[in-house]
């Protein structure tokens, strides 16, 4: 496929809609890495990836972070957010815990959504002439790489244990909360009826006793028995209404045949022998 590449007056790079931005990893690196950068649009709104202030870019190398992210990008302007993700989504994908994440990230290239405070900043991202180069990793903000990178990740590894605690705890209290809320809902339906005036016993119910006639159930049943009489009356309706209709269409069987014989036998007087 022809891509669509162009470079305006201004040296900007242009591919297929992607404003393209040189990086490099130091100041003496000689060579880089490309990153492509475009206004966010999608179908769908998202409160948390507004159109006119999110910065979608693709090609993030493995060694960058969101700390690297902002620490390249904040120049631009305030940033409220950035998401990395393995590819672009309809929805994001964001851990709810700390120690027990439901999505983890690939080690591999990456996309990301950066949310600035302004829509300005992502009109200057994309005036970013091609031959000025962000560098990724400073004095004041390195990434860290080799031995270095596989301490730091140790470390983050190990588990707080008071923090860890805190949240199995949030956790619970929140699903004590959900068992009571169903219990009590089932509790509430106990010897309630259901549109076919069926009882459902759960395991609160209690053993070898009736079901109390309650005045929940009595409503409930009194609502039933009016359905099944008003279900009763249409279907009488249609039953009357179908005889009647095979009742017509019956003499109208009936009336064709005495006329049809009638022809017939007019036909067979008409044609007696006659040889003289």
């Amino acid at each position: 496929m022809e891509q669509d590449n162009k470079t305006d007056s201004k040296n900007h790079m242009v591919i297929n809609g992607f404003t393209v931005l040189q990086t490099r990893f130091t100041d003496q690196s000689k060579t880089g890495h490309y990153l492509y950068v475009k206004e966010h649009a999608a179908k769908d709104q998202d409160a948390r990836r507004p159109p006119e202030r999110t910065l979608f870019v693709v090609n993030i190398p493995p060694y960058c972070t969101k700390e690297s992210l902002r620490h390249i990008f904040s120049r631009f302007g305030k940033i409220l957010h950035i998401h990395l993700q393995d590819k672009p989504t309809k929805d994001l994908l964001i851990n709810k815990s700390q120690f027990f994440p439901d999505v983890q990230l690939k080690k591999g290239f990456k996309v990301g959504y950066i949310v600035f405070r302004k829509p300005a900043s992502v009109e200057t991202v994309k005036q970013l002439p091609f031959d000025t180069p962000l560098v990724i990793s400073t004095t004041k903000n390195p990434v860290l790489t080799g031995v270095e990178k596989w301490c730091d990740e140790y470390e983050k590894s190990r588990v707080d244990v008071k923090q860890l605690q805190d949240e199995i705890d949030t956790y619970m209290q929140s699903y004590d909360k959900l068992v009571e809320a169903d219990k009590k809902k089932a509790l509430e339906q106990e010897g309630v009826p259901d549109e076919d005036g069926w009882v459902t016993v759960t395991r609160h119910s209690k053993k070898n006793k009736a079901v109390p006639r309650t005045e929940a159930m009595e409503s409930k049943l009194t609502e039933i028995e009016r359905k099944k009489k008003q279900n009763m009356e249409l279907k009488n309706f249609y039953t009357f209404q179908s005889r009647e209709t095979k009742r017509n269409e019956i003499a109208t069987l009936r009336k064709k045949f005495e006329e049809d014989k009638q022809r017939i036998s007019l036909m067979k007087a008409a044609r007696k022998f006659k040889p003289y």
